[in-house]
């Protein structure tokens, strides 16, 4: 059994990498598995992409039969159409107890932006759960992913790890923009996008007493459900331009697969507008605002993924303590978790080889038996307890070796050469 992955993330890759190999929507996902499912059919598959990391795992029951990641890079290359020299030296490659390992920090925030934030367990819900519906899953994965999910819980409970703040919204509206603006409460907020990211981060901003909310989306009914839920107005998207105009905060999260706005248009909005400060949080994978909007003017405070992550060290730095604690819990998973299931791969190499030689020795006494039919009963069975311990010595030691390497999550070496050696199928 084999289990990697293969990822770019926030601290592997800047985000103009991450924006190209995201998968925009569901649709682009499920698109992407027929893909995947076509061309490594002895694969499963789960892939994670937020705006912070694009990961693809795979698992297999035999190791051999992995992709390779030239075998995936080529995949991204071929269905976002980039040449695989712009990316491929921002893929990392795990496999085995690592790519679990790295799932389970994943999924408990440990690697995040921001240390505890309860988002990323969402969205690994949400990876699998997607992956299900696209019929690219599988019992390793379900396996990995469920245990996934368990850890996450386990590090809410038992660690300090989520307290504070713990949100990308949070953290960006606290650090940036109270930077700029001392209060919100007299400011209009402009949420671009109905997603969860969106609800998110109007639900932060309404703890800090925000004035009048305004929510703009190319579906009417996603950005009327989400005004009215805080108490906002909805606004059709051919409105936004002016809406863009009146804003003093900005949040964007459609989810676009390019800007949806440039440096040009958003200098024409700003000439109809006040002109006043405006803090613009581009939290979109890819961008929604061009990198140059920034320069429009010198009243345009832009802030994107990787802003938010350089802030986040000092979240990080801070919380040292509750990190090891949360990475103990880490590692004591991942062992069981491998443990786990190299015994369910070992287990029936084990029950196969035991019954193989006693079926032989079972023969071997019967042939036995008739040649010496003068054998009491009481004789037969000693005969057959001694065979039957022999046996089981002779079994011992390559049983114990086996298992001894489950517990390590390397055997697959082991189980092929037992295979072979004595013809288990």
């Amino acid at each position: 059994m084999n289990v990697q992955v293969v990822y770019c993330n926030h601290q592997t890759a800047d985000l103009s990498v991450r924006e190209k190999l995201a998968f925009a929507s569901e649709d682009d996902l499920l698109r992407a598995y027929d893909v995947l499912r076509e061309r490594f059919p002895a694969s499963e598959h789960v892939v994670i992409s937020t705006c912070n990391r694009v990961e693809l795992y795979t698992a297999q029951e035999e190791p051999g039969e992995a992709p390779s990641t030239q075998e995936l890079a080529t995949f991204f290359s071929e269905f976002h159409r980039l040449p695989v020299e712009t990316f491929l030296g921002d893929l990392l490659e795990r496999t085995g107890m690592e790519a679990v390992r790295h799932l389970f920090e994943v999924a408990c925030s440990i690697d995040s932006m921001v240390l505890g934030e309860s988002q990323i367990v969402s969205q690994v819900k949400t990876a699998y759960e997607t992956a299900a519906k696209g019929n690219a899953n599988g019992p390793l994965t379900n396996a990995l992913f469920q245990r996934a999910l368990t850890v996450s819980r386990r590090v809410r409970t038992e660690t300090r790890l989520s307290e504070g703040r713990i949100s990308i919204a949070s953290v960006a509206v606290g650090e940036f923009g109270r930077s700029i603006f001392d209060r919100f409460n007299d400011k209009t907020v402009l949420v671009i996008g109905a997603g969860e990211m969106a609800e998110e981060t109007l639900r932060y901003l309404q703890t800090e007493g925000v004035g009048q909310i305004v929510v703009v989306n190319r579906t009417s009914e996603n950005s009327q459900r989400l005004a009215d839920q805080f108490g906002g107005e909805s606004r059709a998207w051919d409105e936004l331009d002016g809406a863009l105009a009146r804003a003093d905060v900005v949040i964007s999260t459609t989810g676009a697969d390019r800007p949806i706005v440039d440096a040009a248009r958003f200098r024409r909005i700003r000439k109809t507008g006040p002109g006043s400060p405006v803090f613009i949080l581009d939290l979109g994978a890819p961008r929604d605002f061009a990198p140059d909007v920034a320069e429009v003017d010198e009243g345009v405070f832009l802030y994107d993924i990787d802003d938010l992550e350089r802030t986040c060290e000092r979240n990080r730095a801070a919380r040292t303590t509750e990190i090891a604690r949360a990475r103990a819990i880490v590692e004591e998973e991942t062992a069981r978790f491998m443990h786990d299931i190299y015994h369910k791969a070992t287990g029936p190499i084990v029950q196969r080889l035991r019954e193989q030689w006693h079926d032989v020795s079972r023969q071997e006494l019967e042939i036995l038996f008739r040649k010496l039919p003068d054998l009491s009963a009481d004789d037969q069975q000693a005969i057959g307890r001694s065979v039957e311990r022999i046996v089981n010595k002779l079994l011992h030691p390559p049983l114990e070796t086996l298992r001894d390497e489950a517990r390590k999550g390397t055997p697959h070496g082991l189980i092929d050469a037992v295979k072979r050696l004595f013809h288990l199928h």
